[in-house]
């Protein structure tokens, strides 16, 4: 048998170098190999992919508390053991030997602590059996003398367990004498040795019992022979002993009387000692009673004296809360406003909102709050809350109007003749931030004084804002050069010489993304700076510092209100709700009538060139979709009204353009091309040109108009001369697939009108075509329409019996139909040629009719070879030939 790792001293040295801790004693080392298996499932891969292990039983002794470890240990790069893993055997609860392995060298341990129990713990093999039983074995008891419990066994008998213990009991026993130390290292083997010893210890003790007994009992002389004799000689000594103790009782007599004189003398002094008791216990009863008589008053003296303390002690600190500081009142009622005084405002602010909270219920005793100096005080600041209130928002309202008024009487501000000015709020909004927090504490003093400010600043700031928008919109447009686009694109009286190159109106829409890019950033910073000055409770519209639609808001970092709300632990949905719609509110207020500058400059792009709508659509939506997000609701308002307006100025457009179009139904008869179908391509290619972000679909709706109109109106034109209504029809789809061919392949809505010309085109040849054939050829196509009808009713072999339908009829018919075909074939071509105003068309109508033609030629040849198999016609070979040479 190979040695075991259990006796390896090196392997045990390497163990203890690894582990790097002096005070952890390592009971037991062997090598083993690590595998890993399926969960749930019993497989073998885990040999062939097993690592080379070791595991390694150690314990720490802090005290008297004794904790035992299973360590992993690795072989690194250099074959140097380094540790893997460590496991508390307090955690261990299952050990199982694996029954899919044959030599039963192969375990898993499960603990209770491990992270993912979907994981299969790791396969531990073990040398041999006796490698197995060992490591267990130690496992076990260290487990039941350190931990007081065992941990469950799967696959292994117990009893084979201990008779291999009892076996092998001496190799471990020097296994454990090898390592030196510790009350753990030698737990089996000391407490079997112990149980012998004492078993051994008992035995000897019976033994030298026994030895002494006999020898007592071999010491012992009877010195007599028969039992009367021992028995008369007890009897002998049993009186001898009477006799003497009765001879004791009689010379002791005289020692009796002094024994019972002494104790009457003594009883009598004990009676004496009674008597003076009782008197000294009357009389420290009655000590007593004075006593704690005296106690009583002094603990009621004393309690006095403490309560009277503490009375003073809390009217101080009561009058202390009540007293009002004089600088704070004279700031309350009569201290100005100016910058320099902010400071001490704000501080009279902040100690009159604790000193009223420090006489309410929650913060002071309910008993103090009921009191006449409380009620008196409480009354007392409430006067001063209300004159301070009036005071300062007095004092607001005429500063915002005050500022506004500055700003607008001085031209400065505004854009002049030949200058675009931007707006600059930025030392307005400086000027109010000095009476931010002011308005914090106003807030938290009297919440209804908000209002009428909020709408004082609002209706100031509204002069401003619309006197801004109205010369900045006004000078916009005086600035903007652009000739005039015509609106009359698709009028059918004009000429065909329109002057469809309009030209570049790119200054337009340049100018309405202008207007959109100063004054709707600014417009978001008002509402964002509106809502923290104002003190709403509401998510911050645009962060200090943020981008609105990729521009940088009006104020950065450093113009953060610097304030913090007083009650934002208050916050609720519902309140937040309330304060939303009151926001909102404000902020139409603020912004009502700005809109209105905005339409104009619409409406002055819509006259110059109506198909810069487009454009200017898209700019609006861009901006729209990047004020979902803020809660400035009326900035989103002003961009979906400005979208509303441009696409309602659009289908102004559209609609007087379909009307052009309809105009055409009601002139003169029309032939050839109408003019709106190449005037629409040219149209629709401009179009294209001017659509911007999400305009596409504002396009697609004008398209999806303008030819529906456009087809309808072809259609009705071409029923008042039903006669050459499918010349009229193909010609004009024909020409407008040709001027929509580059643009319906980039363009899906226009691709599917480009397909619905063209199905209608090749249904209108169809027609016209149909009509030509059979005019030339009507009897023969004629007779093979009779012949297919019959089919239906009649055996194909009786056809040639029935009326009009024999040989001699074919024959008749042939004759009359086919004896001057070629002609037929050109006056063909020419019925063709005569009515066609697009020569373009005609090759191209020409091979679809001679196709048509020999198709049902074929199909005539087929029926006179099935009913008439015996005649002879002209075949579709010969026909094609014909064609062919025309």
């Amino acid at each position: 048998m190979a040695k075991s790792s259990a006796d390896d001293v090196e392997l045990r040295r390497a163990c203890i170098s690894a582990i790097e801790d002096p005070k952890q004693k390592i009971i037991l080392s062997l090598r083993v190999a690590k595998s890993h298996g399926i969960l749930g499932k019993s497989s073998k891969l885990g040999r062939q992919m097993a690592k080379p292990r070791v595991l390694a039983l150690s314990t720490l002794t802090k005290g008297q508390t004794t904790t035992a470890f299973l360590r992993v240990l690795k072989y690194s790069t250099g074959g140097v053991l380094e540790p893997a893993k460590l496991y508390k055997l307090k955690h261990l609860s299952k050990v199982e030997v694996l029954t899919n392995d044959p030599s039963g060298c192969t375990f898993t341990l499960g603990f209770d602590n491990l992270r993912s129990q979907s994981v299969a713990p790791p396969q531990w093999t073990m040398r041999n059996i006796d490698d197995r039983n060992r490591l267990l074995l130690c496992i076990l008891t260290m487990c039941k003398d350190v931990l007081g419990r065992l941990p469950k066994v799967v696959g292994i008998d117990v009893v084979e367990m201990a008779l291999w213990a009892k076996e092998n009991r001496a190799p471990v026993a020097t296994q454990s004498n090898v390592q030196d130390g510790g009350p753990v290292a030698s737990i089996m083997t000391e407490r079997e040795l112990k149980v012998n010893v004492e078993k051994d210890l008992v035995s000897q003790a019976e033994e030298e019992d026994m030895e002494d007994m006999e020898a007592l009992l071999g010491t012992y002389v009877m010195g007599v022979g028969e039992a009367e004799e021992f028995s008369e000689r007890l009897k002998r000594e049993l009186q001898a002993l009477e006799a003497a103790n009765v001879h004791a009782i009689l010379e002791s007599e005289p020692l009796i009387n002094e024994v019972l004189y002494g104790l009457e003398a003594a009883t009598n002094c004990v009676e004496d000692m009674d008597e003076w008791l009782g008197t000294f216990n009357v009389k420290l009863r009655h000590m007593r009673e004075d006593i704690a008589s005296i106690e009583t008053r002094n603990n009621s003296l004393q309690m006095q004296s403490v309560n009277n303390k503490s009375l003073i002690e809390e009217l101080d600190t009561l009058l202390e809360r009540l007293r009002v500081p004089s600088e704070y009142a004279a700031c309350l009622t009569g201290g100005s406003f100016d910058e320099d005084r902010m400071l001490q405002n704000v501080e009279a602010c902040e100690w009159l909102t604790s000193a009223l909270r420090g006489l309410e219920v929650p913060n002071i005793d309910p008993t103090y709050a009921n009191m006449k100096a409380v009620k008196e005080k409480r009354a007392e600041l409430e006067k001063l809350k209300s004159t301070f209130v009036r005071r300062a928002s007095e004092f607001l309202r005429n500063y915002f109007a005050s500022l506004v008024d500055f700003m607008i009487s001085d031209k400065s501000y505004f854009s002049q003749r030949g200058q675009l000015k931007r707006p600059d709020h930025a030392d307005l909004r400086y000027k109010c931030r000095t009476y931010a927090r002011l308005l914090q504490h106003l807030k938290s003093l009297d919440k209804n004084c908000l209002g009428p400010l909020r709408k004082a600043y609002c209706s100031s700031l509204n002069l401003l804002l619309r006197r801004e928008a109205r010369e900045f919109a006004n000078e916009l447009r005086a600035s903007t050069k652009a000739s005039r686009n015509p609106t009359v694109w698709l009028e059918g009286s004009t000429g065909s010489g329109q002057n469809v190159n309009a030209t570049d109106t790119s200054t337009v829409s340049d100018a309405y993304a202008k207007m959109l890019t100063i004054f709707i950033p600014l417009l978001v910073d008002e509402s964002s700076f509106f809502a923290h000055f104002m003190c709403f409770e509401v998510p911050t519209l645009v962060p200090p510092g943020g981008v609105v639609n990729g521009n940088k808001a009006g104020y950065d970092d450093d113009d953060d209100l610097g304030i913090m709300d007083i009650d934002e632990n208050d916050s609720k949905s519902g309140k937040n709700s309330a304060e939303l719609a009151a926001l909102n509110e404000s902020l139409q207020d603020l912004l009502d009538g700005i809109q209105e500058d905005f339409y104009a400059v619409v409406d002055w792009a819509y006259k110059i060139d109506p198909l810069r709508c487009i454009s200017m659509h898209g700019i609006t939506e861009r901006y729209l979709s990047g004020q979902k997000a803020d809660a400035a609701g009326f900035v989103r308002l002003l961009l979906g009204d400005l979208e509303s307006r441009i696409s309602m100025q659009f289908s102004r457009f559209v609609d007087e353009a379909c009307h052009q179009i309809e105009r055409n139904e009601r002139n003169v008869r029309q032939i050839g091309v109408l003019s709106y179908i190449p005037r629409f391509a040219t149209l629709a290619t401009r179009m294209e040109q001017y659509i911007q972000g999400q305009s596409r679909d504002l396009v697609d709706q004008a398209y999806t108009k303008f030819v529906s109109v456009m087809f309808a109106t072809l259609e009705k034109i071409s029923q008042t001369d039903p006669k050459y209504a499918d010349i009229f029809l193909f010609e004009n789809y024909a020409a407008f697939q040709n001027s929509l061919y580059d643009l319906a392949n980039i363009v899906p809505t226009l691709a599917k009108f480009y397909h619905q010309a063209s199905e209608a085109y090749e249904q209108a040849c169809t027609r016209h075509i149909s009509m030509i054939i059979y005019i030339q050829f009507e009897r023969l196509f004629l007779f093979a329409r009779r012949i297919e009808d019959l089919m239906f009713t009649v055996a194909p072999e009786e056809i040639p019996f029935q009326l009009g339908l024999s040989k001699m009829d074919l024959r008749k018919m042939l004759k009359s139909s086919l004896s001057g075909v070629d002609k037929s074939i050109n006056a063909m071509y020419k019925k063709l040629q005569k009515n066609l105003t697009s020569e373009e068309l005609l090759p191209s109508l020409w091979d679809k009719c001679k196709k048509e033609f020999l198709d049902k030629y074929e199909s005539f040849a087929q029926l006179v070879a099935k009913i008439y198999p015996n005649e002879t016609i002209p075949s579709v070979a010969e026909m094609k030939d014909l064609l062919g040479n025309s």
